[in-house]
């Protein structure tokens, strides 16, 4: 036994090993399961007690020394191959993680098809849009502080006139939209507007000078209010769950009338009062109301024969209250870490 160690062992380190064929060769001859230094630990077992002890040193000494010179080989043709190759194979791969959707384009496309399912079609327009569009046939006075330049972005406006229909500026609202659709379009009319909009605002974390709006419309005979509120139960209850409140409070835009404000009862309290909602156990989500008849008779339809109810949204908003984030600037900021958090979402 102890003459087969010690040829196995001139035989170990006179092999050529010049590549990983030949590395692997190596392995397999002397270290495998069926190789042939696990072959001689078998013998091992039938020896005499008094020739274990020197016969297991050398057999463990044998395998110690094929083991190192396989490592040792197998280190040094990886530096060579990564000094040809520019690589290091030797280094572990990097886990390269699956993407995700952002939370926002998230919300945007479970709102549209939220609004799908009850026969909702989606329209989108240019978001360089005209004072007229915008602001003119959506009711809006010459004097309306919407107009001024604290609140939108005028990309070019005609010197001497107050408030030309031909300036142009980025929309403040997607409604313009809708405007579009009512000129085109004949009632009935039941569509969404999605779109990114801008306002002359400061940033903060409730507020930002570019949102996401989704805004949505329904021209038809004898629309009523009544459709209206069942038509954004049915939203709020899709989106945020079967146990979700709404309330509707009167308020005032000037394309709309009567005018209304919903609020969602508070995911995050249930209800009962919490910093987010200021204790009330409300968060406002959108505004709403009926078309008022000035802007069906802008838009060329007969305000006697239709009416229509009109709803508008901060995507953003709804993403806050869906995934109780507390600051509207993450949206924007690209940060990994919290982008990271949406990656089981599947939308």
């Amino acid at each position: 036994m102890k003459d087969r160690i010690e040829k196995l062992r001139s035989e170990a380190e006179a092999y050529l090993i010049a590549d990983q064929e030949s590395l692997e060769q190596f392995r397999i001859l002397y270290l495998s399961k069926k190789g042939l230094i696990p072959a001689l630990f078998d013998g091992f077992r039938e020896l005499p007690a008094d020739e274990k002890k020197e016969i297991g040193f050398l057999l463990n000494s044998l395998k110690q020394f094929a083991t190192d010179r396989y490592n040792s080989s197998k280190e040094s043709l990886s530096s060579a191959e990564a000094a040809t190759t520019g690589r290091d194979l030797s280094m572990p791969s990097v886990p390269f993680g699956m993407g995700s959707r952002h939370p926002i384009s998230i919300v945007r496309r479970e709102i549209i098809d939220i609004f799908s399912r009850i026969g909702f079609t989606v329209s989108e327009g240019p978001e360089i849009e005209d004072d007229n569009h915008v602001f003119s046939m959506l009711n809006f006075a010459k004097d309306h502080p919407a107009r001024d330049m604290q609140d939108t972005f005028y990309i070019e406006k005609i010197s001497g006139e107050e408030s030309d229909p031909h300036d142009v500026l980025l929309r403040t609202h997607t409604s313009s939209v809708q405007v579009r659709v009512m000129e085109s379009q004949n009632p009935p009319i039941r569509t969404i507007s999605p779109g990114r909009v801008f306002r002359n605002e400061a940033v903060s974390a409730r507020a930002h000078c570019i949102f996401h709006q989704i805004e949505g419309l329904y021209v038809a005979e004898n629309v009523s209010f009544a459709d209206l509120k069942q038509v954004l139960l049915y939203f709020a209850r899709e989106l945020f769950g079967k146990d979700v409140s709404i309330r509707l409070r009167p308020s005032f835009f000037p394309f709309t009338e009567p005018s209304a404000e919903m609020d969602v009862s508070c995911n995050l309290c249930g209800g009962r009062g919490c910093n987010v909602c200021k204790g009330t156990g409300w968060l406002e989500l959108l505004g709403c109301g009926m078309v008022d008849p000035n802007v069906l008779e802008a838009c060329g339809i007969d305000s006697v024969k239709y009416s229509g109810y009109a709803f508008g949204m901060g995507i953003e908003r709804a993403a806050m209250l869906k995934y109780r984030v507390n600051d509207l600037r993450l949206y924007f900021e690209n940060d990994v870490r919290f982008l990271s958090q949406f990656r089981t979402e599947i939308v």
